[in-house]
């Protein structure tokens, strides 16, 4: 079938973008870069007995998307424990809001940010009594 088995995150400052996705969600980096042929650091994004997969971040070859502009690729979403607190290192490491903290009534509490290259992603906590 076609399962996901692995993402990619465009952006202009690897270093900035390795540090943000490292303090947030506690990610870590493999570098890749020779066997990509540009700047590549594959994500470690969590303990492998767990479902999930990880994914890279890439050097933008491109401008970034303009501010406003419908989104025209994936977007994923992130599990977490804790909304509030992942909300609260979003920000503090340099992430914005894009559609605030909502409910999906009786499963969980979802929203979305923009990280620190301008990329859009959500946040996705289970919580039955969401409302």
């Amino acid at each position: 079938m076609g399962k996901v088995i692995h993402f990619e995150i465009h952006v202009d400052d690897m270093e900035r973008a390795k540090r943000f996705y490292g303090e947030v969600f506690g990610w870590t980096f493999e570098d890749w870069t020779a066997y990509a042929g540009m700047p590549y650091f594959g994500a470690v994004t969590g303990d492998t007995s767990e479902p999930g997969i990880n994914g890279a971040l890439m050097q933008r070859q491109t401008p970034p998307p303009e501010a406003g502009q419908a989104v025209n690729a994936f977007v994923c979403t992130l599990g977490t424990e804790d909304y509030d607190a992942t909300e609260a290192l979003i920000l503090e490491q340099g992430g914005k809001v894009a559609m605030p903290k909502n409910a999906l009534v009786g499963m969980a509490w979802q929203g979305y940010y923009f990280d620190t290259e301008g990329n859009l992603f959500g946040i996705h906590q289970p919580d039955l009594q969401a409302k």
